[in-house]
């Protein structure tokens, strides 16, 4: 978060800052805990947004929920939340998954839910599905890095109806750094490279932000089977993805219309594969469409790539896109870099 937010110009180059001075007790004691989860030396960046003033901090939802509903003055200096022009409150969660149910989201991430009272009003954070309720938002949820790349993935079919929502199947690959900065055994260089496993088959808790997120869409329950996976890489996310035809469509034109204004999606041209370091450091999914042969005679399933970079399009960088369309800034601002290849 802390490199994709000094890129942005609204930054002015302003130095990163100790935002502790002045908290004392439990509000020094609270924010302590959340910094630990912060990048190493640095405690937030301040941006200028015109009249408004924003401090950004990532850490886990454990700190970030407990502090939204109970402590406004830690979440001011912590950037836990941004003043708006109408000096309105404005918290911008960034990585938990913003489902509606509050019992469902306890049952995964195997917690009580801190601000039950602020799930019915957030807006969840996808600017390619809900660009226009962001800037309105008091609250938006930043989807997570998984979500983000099935759902772009999947969109356009869905939107068109052209597939059978009742089975769909995402077989998805990640880096190591999706699970975070921690310390945890399958995470470890002995342990994690040179390997390649699947994990949480019966389960992983972005399923239900996938499936809520396309339910949206389709206006009806969808079925999907998810099956992530955990690669010898730092970073990126490669979703490979399966749909039944129902409707036949040119699905390269329909790829290449929905996406042709979204200025973080590439639908790459027919035939082509897209690799994650071709977005690694930048706020870029790319996708391609495929129609393989099942027989001679078939070739009734569409398969979609879809790669993001997890740590921006998949996490900081689409909170600073949704923290752009909230303040009325240049959706792109700050996240024009390009892939950093090799």
């Amino acid at each position: 978060m802390v490199t994709v937010v000094q890129l942005h110009p609204a930054s002015a180059g302003a130095a990163l800052e100790p935002i502790a001075e002045g908290l004392e007790g439990a509000e020094r004691a609270l924010l302590a805990r959340a910094l630990e989860f912060a990048e190493p030396l640095y405690a937030g960046q301040r941006l200028s947004t015109g009249e408004a003033t924003v401090t950004d901090l990532a850490e886990p939802f454990e700190m970030s929920m407990p502090a939204i509903s109970k402590h406004l003055k830690v979440l001011e200096r912590a950037g836990l939340v941004a003043r708006s022009r109408e000096a309105q409150w404005r918290p911008c969660r960034i990585e938990a998954a913003p489902l509606k149910d509050v019992a469902e989201w306890e049952r995964w991430y195997k917690t009580k839910h801190a601000a039950p009272e602020l799930v019915r009003e957030a807006v969840y954070g996808l600017p390619e599905v809900n660009r226009d309720s962001v800037p309105h938002a008091r609250l938006v949820a930043n989807p997570g890095c998984y979500p983000t790349a099935v759902q772009l993935g999947f969109l356009p079919l869905v939107e068109a109806g052209a597939v059978d929502v009742d089975h769909l199947i995402a077989d998805a690959k990640s880096g190591v750094s999706g699970a975070g900065r921690k310390t945890e055994l399958s995470l470890m260089y002995s342990e994690a490279s040179d390997n390649f496993a699947a994990y949480h088959v019966m389960g992983h808790r972005h399923w239900p932000e996938i499936r809520q997120g396309l339910a949206q869409v389709a206006r009806r329950e969808v079925g999907l089977v998810f099956t992530p996976h955990l690669t010898p890489l730092i970073r990126g996310i490669h979703a490979t993805l399966y749909a039944r035809v129902t409707k036949d469509v040119d699905f390269q034109a329909l790829f290449e219309e929905r996406y042709a204004k979204e200025p973080f999606v590439d639908v790459m041209p027919e035939g082509s594969h897209p690799d994650t370091r071709s977005v690694r450091a930048a706020n870029t999914c790319r996708i391609a469409v495929h129609r393989p042969p099942e027989s001679a005679k078939r070739s009734d399933t569409l398969v979609v790539l879809s790669v993001i970079d997890n740590l921006v399009k998949g996490a900081s960088g689409q909170a600073v896109q949704n923290m752009n369309l909230m303040f009325g800034l240049p959706e792109t601002a700050g996240l024009d870099q390009v892939a950093v290849v090799p």
